[in-house]
């Protein structure tokens, strides 16, 4: 497996986020339409996280954040079309301009989907055999074109449950046809970013774990074999077959697994979902096992000051992949560490949180790549790189992942220190 990006907790930045925008505002530069609202279960009323909006027919969408909401801006000609929300475990919804203008604060519920499959037929009598035919299919079910991806990334460090760094971006992904398999020519650049950090000196902790916008080229696992879904790499797990579940309107194989062996590093324990039909990764959840809490340390951390304690608690990550068409792309990406750090000579440890996810926003296909020149590098720091800048427009035309009231307020309070 190889090494991920690094950045540093503490050490980061944070942005200024933009308040929520009035349901179909007009933004007067970029001539775009900005749709808001919040998306919700039907059933129990509960809003739902990371649920996926886009236009119907077209590359471009977001995600919902923590509390249910999005942004999503879109030209006027191609809002005509409509809206599609899809969610793991709940039917697709489509919603046309005419629906959506007749609310004023726009609420979408979402129906949970029944398990429409009553038996599931394994391959085989094997779930493993599930996973090494998806793999087999992956020249065919994903892009064989070079494309170019335009995403927001955000990165975000908490003590305790205050946060201490906020940072974000818009950045350009490249990615090579996935019949190679390969990220080795895969390459991320940061078009622009904003950044705040806790002037408190007590908050800085110089520790480098795993992380950074490199994360949308090291954990598409699908394409970058190394990460987990290789023949070798089976070899090491035990898999077991789980109740399927419905991913935009289709089912969905669920294949847990977990180590079977005892490696030099750490191993994943997770889930697999795989299209019943295409038999296409759709989502990944998995976690880095921490049974020996060595392996964990090695697999997450870089570099820390002498005499620091790094305890990692937890390490999880979630892929999701749309279909689009006959192919099936990269959609969304997120990796949170838990961690605790104490001084040798302190009695007392501090608890942090780095959460980091991406959304890819718009797609298009690549007529040139990113010259290793403007590329993120694996050895830079994501907070070096962006600015402590912000205006109200600052995203123009992009779309981001609307923050949470709770992040809202945490950059308020960071706002006041830095200036």
């Amino acid at each position: 497996m190889k090494t991920l990006v690094r950045f540093i907790l503490g050490g980061l930045l944070a942005f200024v986020f933009l308040g929520i925008t009035p349901l179909l505002a007009q933004d007067a530069e970029v001539k775009n339409l900005i749709i808001t609202g919040v998306v919700k279960n039907k059933d129990s009323k509960k809003k739902l996280e990371n649920v996926n909006v886009s236009v119907v027919g077209l590359n471009i969408g977001t995600v919902t954040n923590a509390d249910g909401t999005f942004s999503l801006k879109v030209a006027e000609p191609e809002v005509s079309r409509g809206l599609e929300i899809s969610h793991i475990g709940y039917l697709n919804t489509r919603l046309s301009l005419e629906e959506i203008e007749k609310q004023n604060d726009l609420t979408i519920w979402m129906i949970p989907a029944p398990n429409l499959l009553s038996e599931v037929v394994v391959f085989g009598n094997n779930p493993r055999t599930i996973v090494e035919e998806a793999i087999k299919k992956i020249p065919q079910n994903y892009a064989n074109d070079n494309d170019m991806m335009t995403a927001f990334y955000r990165e975000t460090v908490q003590k305790r449950r205050r946060y201490i760094s906020v940072s974000e971006a818009i950045i350009n992904v490249y990615k090579t046809s996935y019949s190679e398999r390969n990220s080795e020519r895969d390459r991320v650049q940061i078009l622009k970013g904003r950044r705040l950090l806790s002037q408190k000196q007590s908050d800085t902790l110089a520790v480098k774990v795993v992380g950074g916008p490199n994360l949308s080229l090291y954990l598409d696992v699908v394409k970058n074999e190394d990460a987990l879904l290789s023949m070798e790499n089976l070899n090491y797990y035990e898999f077991s077959m789980e109740e399927p579940i419905n991913l935009d309107n289709r089912m969905q194989y669920v294949v847990s697994f977990r180590p079977r062996v005892s490696l030099m590093y750490a191993l994943f324990i997770g889930k697999l979902y795989i299209d019943h039909e295409r038999l296409s990764f759709t989502r990944a959840e998995f976690s880095l096992d921490m049974a020996n809490r060595v392996k964990a340390v090695e697999a997450i951390l870089h570099k820390k000051p002498l005499g620091l304690r790094f305890r990692p608690q937890e390490v999880t990550y979630l892929v999701s992949y749309k279909q689009q068409g006959a192919k099936t792309y990269l959609n969304y990406i997120r990796n949170v560490i838990r961690f605790k750090c104490d001084w040798k000579k302190k009695l007392f440890s501090s608890s942090y949180t780095a959460y980091s996810e991406m959304v890819i926003t718009d797609r298009e296909h690549a007529v040139s790549d990113i010259s290793y020149k403007n590329s993120f590098k694996p050895k830079q720091v994501f907070y070096d790189l962006v600015e402590e800048y912000w205006s109200e427009n600052f995203w123009e035309k992009y779309n981001i992942i609307e923050p949470t009231e709770s992040l809202e307020h945490a950059v308020d309070k960071l706002k006041k220190q830095a200036w």
